[in-house]
């Protein structure tokens, strides 16, 4: 039985989805005006992995994904660079996709467009005003927070502790009866531009907030099983899409919220003024995009998560022991039967899922994988291993990398020097003489360069081994 800790009630719970066998996912994906950073891939990657776990359990997955494409940090982006929202938003849109494709983050069965789905919130508000959660003022529609009894109970707060001069959301800065309300629709200003629509609510534009109950609504029904995002969502985000649809359908919302901590760089809060602002595109030029993703699992989901130049070489050491052992199993030569290794692989594969069955322990359930590698080395170095027990480790090690999504079937065998083409082989060459010179920094130009060229590298006592990527 998977448990998972549910923001919403503090505690690990039982999984137990609405329909047996299947899973209804909802996350909030990208506001589309920039390069996602690294603190949102993190949460796309955690996102992967709940997908990608409860698929190797059995269940079958649904998973919505909003984009949101219309905004007021989009809008000022348009206008700062004086293209359509179209322009700037499906340029963005792009580059995320392209993120998620190099981090190896599987594709959400849904991934609609907050600008696609205005219809379906106009209606939303429409059932909010006729039940009397929200009113309209000066033409924008705003959510009167204390017409719903529950408001903050994700966040465990409740609507008189919030403070009457603070709004809910800063760029709410529009007329309204209390402070703490929020819109739900704004009305048409010229600093918009083109940006607006004419519906039954008047001209203009959705807030933030009810794109993604509308969304969710639309495609996931009144309930589903589990929201993710990040702990930075649970007040005013999740908290207002609580409000939202619950005061619309009169029914509960999610049975399972699950968040992620933050990212921090280097021990710091991650910001362009400290120069620790980083994007896939700053880092891939370095590193391979899945040592960045195995970084970002490397780390309980609710842990924040210190992005350090350390903790990318200790990973990026830890795929390569993985890389190897796939390696080993390729080319290790049949022999006899091996009873250890059923048991091994058996047992291994039980103390993984009973980790990942614990709130998605995969720090716990690397571990295991590890210990399993290292059993496996030791046993068939003294006892050999058949063909049977090589397919039956194969399959295995494949299994659990359904998971981890690094993609160890596709690993290139490592190959001698020797082996490699008159370029490559005159870079390696050069790379040892300058290791015996201890002039690291030339050495690790070269590794660099072979990196570009599509080339790795792994140093072994009989000299350097090679691969492609």
């Amino acid at each position: 039985m998977i448990r998972f800790y549910n923001t919403l009630t503090r505690k690990k719970e039982d999984f137990e989805p609405i329909r047996e066998g299947e899973v209804s996912i909802y996350s909030c994906g990208p506001t589309v005006y920039d390069y996602a950073h690294i603190g949102n891939l993190r949460a796309m990657v955690f996102y992967d992995l709940v997908r990608r776990y409860l698929k190797y359990k059995g269940f079958k997955v649904k998973h919505v994904m909003n984009i949101t494409d219309v905004d007021d940090k989009i809008i000022k982006k348009v206008q700062k660079d004086g293209k359509s929202l179209k322009e700037v938003t499906e340029f963005y849109t792009k580059a995320f996709l392209d993120d998620l494709k190099k981090l190896n983050v599987e594709k959400p069965e849904i991934m609609p467009k907050a600008t696609e789905h205005i219809k379906d919130m106009v209606e939303l508000i429409q059932k909010l005003v006729k039940n009397g959660h929200a009113y309209k003022k000066s033409n924008s529609v705003y959510y009167k927070i204390t017409s719903f009894e529950d408001y903050g109970k994700l966040a465990l707060l409740k609507a008189d502790d919030l403070k009457r001069n603070a709004s809910c959301r800063l760029d709410d800065n529009y007329e309204k009866d209390d402070v703490r309300d929020f819109a739900l629709w704004k009305a048409y200003d010229d600093s918009d531009g083109d940006v607006y629509w004419e519906t039954a609510l008047g001209k203009g534009r959705p807030g933030w907030h009810i794109e993604c109950s509308a969304m969710s609504n639309k495609y996931l029904g009144e309930t589903f099983d589990i929201h993710l995002g990040g702990v930075d969502l649970v007040f005013p985000h999740h908290t207002n899409e609580i409000a939202q649809s619950e005061g619309a359908t009169g029914q509960k919302f999610v049975n399972y919220w699950l968040h992620n901590e933050h990212l921090i760089v280097d021990g710091k809060k991650m910001s362009k003024s400290l120069g620790n602002f980083h994007t896939l595109r700053d880092l891939e030029t370095k590193w391979d995009p899945k040592v960045i993703r195995y970084l970002f699992l490397s780390a309980h989901y609710r842990t924040k998560l210190n992005f350090t130049e350390k903790a990318l070489k200790d990973v990026s050491e830890a795929i390569n022991r993985l890389e190897t052992f796939v390696d080993i199993m390729k080319t290790t030569k049949p022999g006899k039967d091996n009873s250890e290794i059923a048991r091994i692989v058996d047992e291994n594969r039980m103390e993984f899922e009973m980790a990942m069955n614990d709130d998605l322990n995969l720090p716990e359930a690397l571990s295991v994988i590890f210990n399993m590698t290292k059993e496996l080395n030791k046993t068939i170095s003294e006892k050999g291993a058949s063909e049977k027990d090589l397919k039956l480790i194969t399959e295995a090690i494949n299994k659990l990398d359904s998971i981890l999504g690094l993609d160890l079937s596709s690993v290139e065998i490592w190959k001698p020097a020797s082996e490699a083409s008159d370029e490559v082989k005159k870079l390696i060459e050069q790379r040892e003489e300058f290791r015996k010179k201890k002039d690291w920094n030339k050495a690790d130009e070269i590794r660099n360069q072979l990196k570009k060229m599509g080339i790795i590298l792994e140093d072994a006592s009989k000299g350097a081994k090679w691969r492609k990527l």
